[in-house]
């Protein structure tokens, strides 16, 4: 990505489209988006807390923002963000995020599915809503997600991610999800590096690598091309020993 200066929030957001009638708003569309994000930043749940944020802030609020009638109310909020193209503001946002948070070489992305609680609706026969995000473990930042309607489609979202974002030098890890062919050639056509876990879905494989590392084991790793690592964490009274050992059976 590009090593320009971060862009700021204001212009990220200053071509968004506004949808409210023209001449007939108090409150200036920047104001109100920015005013949003450094609030739910900040730990905002609600409008009410949006404004509470606002009316907390308003003399740093004041120093880049115009604020021509204050800090709106959090029924503004609310109606603004109820008629907001949420697809366009999801584009400018990433671009903000993709821009202060910048993916570099080396940068590990892990692909994450989840499910969206209460997204079903077993009357009209509508299935759970399945969200696919990216988020970069070094800073802990969502870089991008998508939707799909069936947890089987979620490998589908997965590559259109990846263009978007841009991950050539990268390492991409996925869940057992993930452990297919043409997934790995999606990030190696991205330029990317992959880590994969694999399960019993892929039962060949896990067993192939089962077998290596068994045979690993029982010669000490002699003659094995191989790396290991060890972390040793302190907390809640125990101590936790991390060890992980890499090999290489294929540069043998």
């Amino acid at each position: 990505m590009s090593e320009e200066n971060p862009i700021s929030l204001v212009i990220s957001f200053q071509d968004l489209p506004d949808p409210r009638v023209a001449g007939r708003c108090d409150h200036k569309l920047i104001d109100i988006l920015v005013i949003t994000v450094c609030a739910v930043l900040a730990g905002a749940a609600r409008w009410v807390d949006v404004e509470r944020f606002g009316q907390a802030r308003h003399e740093w609020l004041k120093t880049f923002l115009k604020l021509p009638h204050g800090i709106p109310s959090h029924d503004t909020f609310g109606r603004f963000f109820a008629v907001l193209d949420a697809e366009a503001f999801q584009t400018a946002f990433m671009r903000w995020v993709e821009g202060v948070f910048r993916v570099r070489r080396g940068h590990v992305i892990a692909i994450d599915g989840k499910t969206v609680r209460r997204s079903h609706n077993r009357t009209i026969g509508k299935d759970a809503t399945h969200m696919v995000n990216a988020w970069t473990t070094r800073s802990g930042i969502a870089l991008e997600q998508g939707k799909t309607d069936a947890k089987s489609n979620e490998i589908t979202a997965i590559p259109p991610l990846l263009r978007h974002l841009n991950v050539a030098g990268c390492i991409v890890t996925v869940d057992a999800m993930g452990a297919q062919t043409r997934f790995a050639q999606a990030i190696r056509d991205e330029k990317a590096d992959y880590g994969l876990r694999v399960k019993d879905n892929q039962g060949h494989l896990h067993q192939h690598i089962q077998d290596w590392f068994a045979h690993a084991d029982h010669v000490q790793f002699a003659d094995l091309q191989h790396s290991s690592a060890e972390t040793v964490n302190k907390g809640h009274g125990r101590i936790e020993i991390r060890r992980c050992w890499a090999i290489f059976p294929d540069l043998q």
